[in-house]
């Protein structure tokens, strides 16, 4: 893409980090960060705002998490190119953000020349994955192609009140995040547990810890 400007958001809950990454990206004429954020509802908010080509998540984001986040971004601005940097390297993870469109994926164990080369293999609209995970993502893409796993039986809302309730949120709190009514959580809320067959809260927290929706 001669003579692009990519836009580039950055969003991690830690401040030195996204100051880091914006440090590693300065100084290519193409590239522009335009915008940063420290959790997955201001990032999304961003996203509709700058309207970024590229966009670098941690998966571990406060309120919607880099999963969630890279399919809302998805569905909102279909040609946006998704990079994961965290450190978190599971199997089935990594195979969850392949499926939601992510085509970039750096460990931060990997440093930032694997992470600038991956922005510029994103730039030109290639994927990238770093070498320490991309034979095993494409073998368990492979292998699970048939799977789409657990969570898939929730909706995306339902999920997403799932993570907030897993992160301690109460209904009142999760209402006023989500824009809607408390009585509306509710019905998420017993939806989410009728499906699962779960009766407590406790449960619901070891699902969503297990199924990569919020960290332990």
């Amino acid at each position: 893409m001669a003579g692009r400007l990519d836009r580039i958001l950055i969003a991690d809950d830690h401040e030195l980090v996204r100051k880091g990454i914006g440090g590693l990206l300065q100084g290519r004429a193409s590239w522009r960060i335009v915008a940063e954020a420290s959790n997955g509802r201001d990032a999304l908010a961003a996203a509709r705002d700058t309207r970024p080509h590229i966009a670098i998540l941690d998966y571990s984001l406060p309120l919607i998490n880099g999963l969630e986040l890279t399919r809302l971004l998805k569905q909102e601005l279909p040609d946006i190119e998704i990079l994961i940097f965290t450190m978190h390297d599971r199997e089935q993870l990594v195979t969850d953000l392949l499926r939601a469109g992510v085509r970039g994926y750096v460990l931060k164990s990997d440093g930032g020349v694997e992470l600038r080369a991956a922005v510029e293999a994103l730039s030109l609209r290639k994927a990238y994955f770093s070498a320490a995970i991309a034979e095993m993502l494409i073998d368990q893409f492979v292998a699970s192609s048939g799977n789409m796993g657990r969570t898939t039986i929730l909706t995306p809302r339902e999920r997403e009140v799932v993570q907030l309730i897993a992160e301690g949120k109460i209904n009142k709190q999760i209402a006023y995040l989500l824009g809607v009514s408390t009585k509306t959580v509710e019905t998420h809320r017993a939806a989410a547990m009728h499906k699962l067959a779960f009766s407590t809260t406790a449960e619901l927290v070891r699902y969503a810890v297990r199924n990569n929706i919020v960290q332990a």
